[in-house]
């Protein structure tokens, strides 16, 4: 880069420093002994040439480290030791006056702890033999003061080091400061060193910023970290919010690179994973108070029972003592990395019980340098700066640096005949360090180290959780982990029991709907997120088989869904069945009717020389009773489940008899039309119409049926058939009629033959005798006629198995109705009147 560029990027960096003096840290902090030599001014502009060299001048005033040491190779490095901007703007010139006092308490112990980290690796690796041996690194730490413009000062500070003048051959690049730097700064100001030491190829290797942005090495090629990215984060907090059922939930972060990013990976996963978020707001420890307490109004006021808080501690600590003058009801903390850890933020008892994933803790407890007396008891000091039973970004630090030193190791040693040597002279360049730190892949006190493209580590985080002690105290428990290396689907894992918010051992509930139970669907509610639904139950002949089913869908075509509509079972088939009342009904009347014809004929047979019997023809009276003992007993052809056989069977048996029953009938009805019509002299008509005829006559009649129902088995004969149209809760078996012209031939040539006959019994039935057949023949058809008009509109109106009932009862009331109307006199005439059982009562005619 050349000058112009070097001094343009100088000068728009401190137009913005301007505003600020140059940080000086008090002289003796913690025992840690520091140096602060007097301001050094420079008195030049620009760049002055003399000779062949080029005096270099730095623009601004120098920042001196916190903590430094020569080495062979300087490693950078940066640290929140102080936590308020202003602090780093007191005392440039002056000593603390006793009114600035009160300015070491904006001292972090976490800060200093990780800049003796930084110290305390480099030492480790200065005395080791295995590690960059013979070489000694030297560090320069500097103090962010949690400010971004300090931030920018420090990263040109790294580049160009504290010489106030220097001389260079050509232009005025001096990036050989510091080879490579560590740094626990959070993702704003690692952003913007990132993008000011890329420009040279220094690599920054963070411990502490994790926004997923930084991964895009487009923008920020030499930026690694050992701290997980926020997209890993984000997904892990997103699994645990779905993993113990919460949909409704709120959701605040910090206005940062940190937050922003953040919340807007938490708020990808969560949609995939159908997490609803009730409100989300940003703020930043900065802003005004009422902002902080419209943030802190909306928790209170939300129906989500879950928050999860994606920010930093700063923002937190803020938030957390404005909800504390007014405790919002019970609310289950989700927190992120940043807070859930930090010990100062556990007193806050409202927070108990809060879970979120946190940094890996680190077996290994880092010594500190400090000097005791021996008066100490370790047990009683609470020090953030001594607590080293919670080591994690502390751990994530010192494996930083030693990703560096490896590094370092690769670029100037080499082994030869199993010995390390290493060129403590050669120039190294930062460029160097940053090729050879992508391919760092070393093991560290039991922990891997090495990075991917993006510069990431794999990620793994504890799940924790804040559960009190007996004595009252907020502890943080580890209860969990997350793994990204593991399979999809296995990554989550929890190993211990949680305590949730109030001390509760249930997982509490937040969601905006309750669950919709299976048989249910989801109806979103109008203008709601997808998560506030309505519970509809699912419509006729559909089910749900699970919760929170969005759709129900139907059954198969043979199922019918059960009371709750959430299983689908076997549509119940119906037929009409022996063990039916209504067919035991049925049945006995059958049988009895059968029964009576046969008890009729043989009370005929019996009296068969009587003069009602002769009088009435014998034969045809026998026949009769034969053909409607037939109809009887065809009805029950018509119970029981239908098959092949007993489709064609019921109908084509019916159709016979009942023409044999009716032609019968005919012939008696002419017989007595021609014994009255031979009565005339000179008539010649029974000769016509004898016995001979007679048979002829019912013979040709019950043959054109036969001929009817032979077309029709023929052609399309009746079969069984699972009706699933009537009814959608069941199935009825029936006979599907194959041919409905073949059906309704057979029921129309009964009823021609019915209407016929009865035309003839009404002409002979007021043909002069004392008991003439006629008059019975016309009751008998014109009930029968009457049961079978009937019959069409109920046949075809009845439903189910009620369609084989009507039928049946069509048979039995037509059967019943001829041998009652016709034989019924007769019979009554044998057994209670044989007085008129005579010949010359039959022939009177009055």
């Amino acid at each position: 880069m050349g000058i112009r560029a070097i001094f343009i990027a100088l000068r728009l960096a401190l137009s913005f420093l301007e505003l600020t003096l140059q940080v000086r840290l008090p002289g003796h902090i913690n025992g840690l002994e520091q140096q602060f030599p007097s301001e050094q001014t420079s008195n030049t502009s620009g760049v002055t040439a003399e000779a062949s060299s080029v005096k270099c001048t730095l623009q601004g005033k120098s920042r001196l480290p916190a903590f430094s040491r020569d080495g062979d190779f300087v490693i950078g490095g940066v640290s929140t030791i102080h936590s308020q901007h202003y602090i780093c703007l007191l005392f440039l010139s002056s000593p603390i006056s006793s009114k600035h006092q009160h300015v070491l308490f904006s001292l972090t112990g976490r800060g200093l702890r990780i800049s003796r980290t930084i110290i305390f690796a480099i030492e480790e690796i200065n005395n080791s033999t295995d590690l960059l041996p013979g070489i000694k690194l030297g560090y320069r730490l500097y103090d962010s003061c949690v400010s971004v413009p300090v931030s920018v000062d420090v990263a040109f500070q790294l580049l160009n080091g504290e010489d106030p003048a220097f001389y260079k051959d050509g232009n005025c690049s001096q990036s050989r400061v510091v080879v490579a730097s560590v740094g626990d700064s959070g993702s704003s100001p690692s952003i913007i060193m990132s993008r000011i030491m890329g420009s040279f190829k220094i690599p920054l290797v963070s411990s502490f910023a994790t926004c997923a942005c930084l991964s895009d090495k487009q923008q920020f090629p030499t930026f690694f970290r050992t701290i997980p990215s926020d997209h890993y984060q984000a997904d892990a907090l997103a699994k645990l919010v779905k993993h113990f059922g919460w949909t409704w939930i709120g959701a605040v972060h910090s206005n940062s690179e940190y937050g922003n990013n953040g919340m807007a990976s938490f708020l990808g996963t969560a949609l995939r994973e159908g997490i609803c978020v009730e409100y989300i707001e940003s703020f930043f420890r900065t802003d005004p108070a009422r902002k902080i307490q419209r943030v802190a109004n909306v928790i209170r006021r939300s129906t989500a029972k879950v928050v999860l808080a994606f920010t930093a501690v700063g923002e937190m600590k803020i938030l957390l003592e404005e909800l504390s003058r007014d405790p919002p009801p019970p609310r289950q903390w989700i927190a992120s990395e940043a807070w859930i850890t930090d010990p100062n933020l556990m007193s806050f008892s409202f927070c108990a019980g809060a879970v979120g994933v946190a940094i890996e803790k680190s077996s290994k407890v880092i010594a500190s340098p400090r000097r005791c007396d021996g008066t100490e008891d370790i047990k009683t000091l609470k020090s953030p700066y001594t607590e080293t039973s919670q080591l994690r970004v502390t751990n994530l630090m010192y494996k930083a640096v030693y990703a560096v030193a490896h590094a370092i190791h690769n670029a100037v040693c080499r082994e030869t005949n199993a010995t390390i040597q290493c060129d403590k002279h050669i120039g190294l360049e930062p460029k160097q360090v940053f090729k050879e730190i992508k391919n760092v892949n070393f093991s560290k006190n039991g922990y891997h180290v090495s990075f991917d493209a993006n510069g990431d580590p794999v990620a793994f985080y504890e799940l924790v959780n804040w559960q009190k002690s007996e004595s009252g105290v907020i502890e943080l428990v580890t209860v969990g982990y997350y793994d990204a290396s593991l399979p999809r689907g296995q990554e989550f894992h929890i190993n211990r029991n949680i305590t949730w918010v109030e001390g509760g051992t249930r997982v509490p509930v937040s969601v905006c709907s309750e669950s919709c139970p299976p048989g249910t669907r989801k109806v979103l509610q109008k203008g709601k997120p997808i998560c506030c639904y309505d519970c509809i139950p699912c419509p006729e002949g559909e089910i749900s088989n699970m919760t929170d089913s969005p759709d129900c869908f139907p059954c198969p075509k043979e199922f019918w869904p059960n009371a709750k509509r959430d299983a689908c079972f076997h549509k119940p088939v119906e037929f009409l069945s022996f063990d039916e009342v209504l067919s035991i009904i049925l049945a006995v009347f059958s049988i009895s009717g059968a029964f009576l014809a046969v008890i009729t004929g043989m009370l005929f047979f019996h009296h068969r020389t009587t003069p009602i019997v002769r009088a009435n023809n014998s034969e045809l009276s026998f026949l009769l009773l034969f053909s409607l003992t037939l109809c009887f007993l065809c009805s029950l052809t018509f119970i029981g489940a239908p098959s092949e056989w007993s489709c064609m069977l019921r109908h084509t048996a019916f159709g016979i008899t009942f023409v044999l029953c009716i032609s019968c009938v005919l012939g008696k009805t002419i017989v007595v039309l021609m014994a009255f019509k031979a009565t005339l002299p000179g008539s010649n008509a029974m000769k016509w119409f004898g016995p001979p005829q007679q048979r002829m006559t019912v013979v040709s009649f019950t043959f054109i049926q036969v001929i009817i129902c032979i077309i029709w088995l023929v052609v399309s004969p009746p079969f069984p058939v699972k009706n699933l149209t009537t009814y959608k809760e069941k199935i009825i078996l029936e006979c599907a009629l194959g041919s409905a012209v073949g059906f309704w031939a057979v029921l129309g040539y009964i009823g021609l033959l019915a209407v016929f006959c009865f035309v003839l019994a009404v002409l002979a039935r007021k043909l002069p005798d004392n008991f003439n057949e006629a008059k019975m023949i016309t009751f008998s058809m014109l009930i029968f006629c009457a049961v079978w008009i009937t019959f069409i509109p109920a046949y075809v109106s009845s439903p189910g198995k009620l369609t084989v009932a009507v039928e049946i009862f069509a048979i039995l009331a037509s059967s019943f109705g001829l041998i009652l109307c016709i034989f019924a006199p007769k019979c009554f005439i044998i057994l209670f009147q044989p007085e008129k059982n005579t010949k010359k009562y039959l022939m009177n005619k009055n």
